[in-house]
């Protein structure tokens, strides 16, 4: 199947400055892909050249199989989305969903046809009537991704959509934008700084860092398998453990020397990696360390670290504690008796670790 969306050896400057050095991606047609990153990282930018908004400055953009180079926005067959809506005031909710029809010169019929089942399938039958002045900020959303749908283009392109929103609202409409990519199929792209929108929307993440592009996959490969440091520390909330250990040959594996607070360094066996260099920097989640006997894996290797401090959580409690002279954050069980100020035995599973190198932060394993 071709890609719906191929981007090849994109660049975009302004003047001398490198916004976006070498992007290469693509989407098959019903993909979902979200572009995620820190502010000022280029994801933006990357979407406005999708869209034509911006000229790019070497490379291609193919939609659809066709180069869109000279292509100008209307002739992409790209619906936008917008963070601020960009509704027309002094238009009812109808006639703003309408209106891009309208322009083309489609007729009342489909048009009138058109709009009912967008504003079924968004809940807003009851709004049609209303000016946007009228709505709360996710009716006006809604209202905004009625608009892109009634085109029923090739690509919907997403620019921050939710981040005008309460956190409650947020993830509403988070769940409705999955159910609407599940029952359209359609293809999407969408840009956030949100670690947790891209993990739960996409189907392919590209995360990315002052214009480069540092890793794509699925969202569990993104989270598993982090390519580099800056991908293990930015996707994850809690983020990965990070924590600087050395290394040295163990038969056909290795052992690992963590400097651990108040004690003698812990040791720890990893029996399925070798020819690791003598530094490195261990990375593990919080879920994969866990207390002896609750939800530790049985290749789980266990030690005893100092609590800093206790943060319930509701379902979990979150123990903190100091390993390789970084703070180290556990995920245990909320009914645990762990205590600030005393050793805690903790599970360590070996199998879900990642190894990176000090110097460059790329993965080792």
């Amino acid at each position: 199947m071709a890609p719906i969306l191929d981007i090849q050896n994109l660049y975009k400057n302004y003047g001398t400055t490198e916004i976006l050095k070498d992007i290469n991606v693509s989407i098959e047609p019903g993909d979902f892909l979200v572009l995620v990153g820190p502010s000022g990282c280029g994801k933006s930018t990357l979407l406005n050249c999708i869209a034509g908004l911006e000229p790019i400055s070497g490379g291609a953009i193919h939609i659809g199989g066709h180069d869109m180079t000279s292509v100008s926005p209307k002739d992409r067959d790209i619906a936008m989305v917008f963070q601020s809506y960009a509704l027309y005031p002094t238009m009812s909710v109808a006639k703003n969903i309408t209106f891009g029809m309208k322009v083309r010169g489609i007729d009342q019929k489909t048009q009138t046809a058109k709009l009912e089942q967008v504003a079924r399938q968004l809940q807003i039958e009851a709004l049609l009537n209303r000016k946007p002045g009228q709505l709360s900020g996710g009716q006006r959303q809604r209202v905004a991704m009625g608009r892109a749908l009634v085109r029923d283009p090739k690509l919907f392109l997403f620019d921050e959509p939710l981040s005008n929103l309460d956190a409650k609202l947020r993830v509403e409409m988070r769940t409705e934008i999955k159910e609407l990519h599940q029952r359209l199929g359609a293809s999407m792209v969408y840009v956030t700084h949100d670690q947790i929108e891209a993990m739960t929307l996409a189907t392919k993440i590209v995360v990315m860092k002052g214009g480069v592009i540092q890793q794509i996959g699925t969202p569990a490969e993104i989270y598993k398998r982090p390519a580099n440091l800056f991908v293990a520390d930015f996707m994850g909330n809690p983020a990965m453990n990070l924590i600087p250990a050395r290394t040295r040959t163990a038969g056909a594996g290795t052992e690992i020397e963590i400097d651990n607070k108040g004690g003698a360094p812990i040791i720890l066996r990893d029996p399925h990696t070798s020819n690791l260099p003598p530094d490195v920097i261990l990375g593990i989640r919080p879920e994969d360390i866990a207390e002896p006997g609750f939800r530790a894996a049985q290749s789980a290797q266990e030690a005893e670290c100092l609590v800093d401090m206790v943060e319930p959580a509701g379902a979990d409690t979150f123990v903190l504690t100091h390993l390789g002279g970084k703070q180290v954050t556990a995920r245990l069980h909320s009914e645990t008796e762990a205590q600030p100020g005393q050793r805690q035995k903790l599970a360590f599973d070996l199998n879900k670790v990642s190894y990176f190198a000090p110097d460059n932060g790329q993965r080792l394993n």
